[in-house]
């Protein structure tokens, strides 16, 4: 893929580029602090920030904002779960500490391969404490039906996937399905929150800001939007599902994250998991924790996540318009077809409408895995 020339330190351009940015740092940093300080918390503009073009910036921030997103009060935090300091070794020992600890009080909670990779995260990010009391509250709702005692709920979730790649690009669809490649590649994606495929711990836990403050199935909508991206490769590799396979379970590193982030919103927004759960059904008698989620119920209508996502959306479809308008005077023609261009493709580049919606409906699921399913 074809880099275009970064430009060079002298150039003006680059420093009007960083004031911008550091404008848009100091801005977002108001916006966040504000939020926090009144009473009740403004829950709705935490998830805006935590979706939009950067996420929450620091881990500062994020020990602050994240238990705010997961409603998890931080005035009582459970003690310092296991043996005294000076007897432990280190991050694996309160690794293993909070796992216990968060499956000791929740009984009907399996471990499943995997699932250290999304403690450990917050572990780093929050520290032992916080961390406790986030993980068995996310545990218990986003991660739910990835700790039942069967995989049931697992694949059922993945079942999702192809039903959002049809819609968005057939053609990709067809190949995979010709290819009988299924959906398990995406499966360490999933349940790890792509914790244990990213190798920049930067892009983990901004992808965590951004499922934080949205519904539990949004991995799903990232992981067909990395598919998507990724069309040309599929499309020219060999059809048979030891190639395909072999291609899409190696994530690249340099994705372009802020952009799909937008684009996963936007498509949950335009498909709905209720839109597809017909097509996603495996088991006819089977409720998925995800199709639960009551937690958004008990917040005020403003700062449910489909709310968020889809406010966003009609400020940003205004904004469209307005600059379409601006430009009919000169070059109505070619103002009108970028316009359906650009609405044809959803909002791609802003931070779609999706963060709005995905924000608004999601907290409760997960089943266990026993097998050695990734490396």
């Amino acid at each position: 893929m074809k880099r275009s020339r970064s430009v060079g330190a002298s150039s003006p351009l680059n420093g009007i580029g960083k004031q911008d940015g550091d404008s848009r740092r100091k801005r977002k940093l108001a916006e966040i602090s504000q939020a926090l300080n009144v009473t009740p918390v403004d829950v709705a503009v935490l998830r805006r920030m935590a979706i939009s073009e950067g996420g929450l910036l620091t881990d500062e921030i994020r020990c602050k904002v994240w238990p705010r997103l997961l409603n998890v009060p931080t005035d009582i935090l459970p003690e310092k779960p296991g043996m005294p300091d000076e007897q432990r070794e280190g991050l694996q020992e309160e690794l293993i500490d909070i796992i216990l600890r968060v499956l000791g009080r929740n009984t009907q909670l399996h471990y499943y391969q995997g699932y250290h990779d999304i403690v450990v995260t917050f572990l780093l990010v929050l520290g032992e404490r916080l961390a406790t009391a986030l993980v068995e509250k996310l545990s218990t709702h986003h991660l739910r039906d990835f700790m039942d005692p069967t995989m049931d709920n697992t694949k059922h979730i993945l079942n999702y996937l192809m039903p959002i790649i049809e819609r968005v690009n057939p053609e990709v669809h067809d190949f995979m399905q010709q290819a009988e490649v299924g959906t398990i590649f995406a499966l360490s994606w999933l349940i790890t929150w792509f914790g244990h495929v990213l190798s920049d711990f930067r892009h983990v836990v901004r992808l965590y800001d951004f499922f934080l403050a949205c519904h539990p199935l949004m991995p799903i909508y990232f992981a067909a939007v990395i598919v998507q991206y990724r069309e040309d490769e599929v499309l020219d590799c060999e059809c048979d599902m030891a190639s395909v396979h072999h291609l899409l379970s190696q994530i690249p590193q340099d994705l372009p994250y802020e952009t799909l982030i937008s684009r996963a919103g936007d498509l949950f927004v335009q498909f709905p998991p209720s839109e597809l759960a017909r097509e996603a059904a495996q088991q006819y008698s089977q409720q998925m924790a995800a199709s639960t989620f009551k937690d958004f119920d008990l917040t005020p209508e403003h700062q449910r996540p489909n709310t968020v996502l889809r406010r966003r959306r009609r400020e940003k479809q205004a904004l469209k318009g307005a600059a379409a308008g601006a430009m009919v005077a000169t070059a109505q023609p070619t103002a009108a077809r970028r316009f359906v261009r650009l609405a044809v493709m959803g909002l791609t580049v802003a931070l779609g409408a999706a963060a709005l919606t995905l924000v608004n409906t999601a907290l409760e699921w997960a089943p266990k895995l026993d097998l050695h399913l990734f490396p």
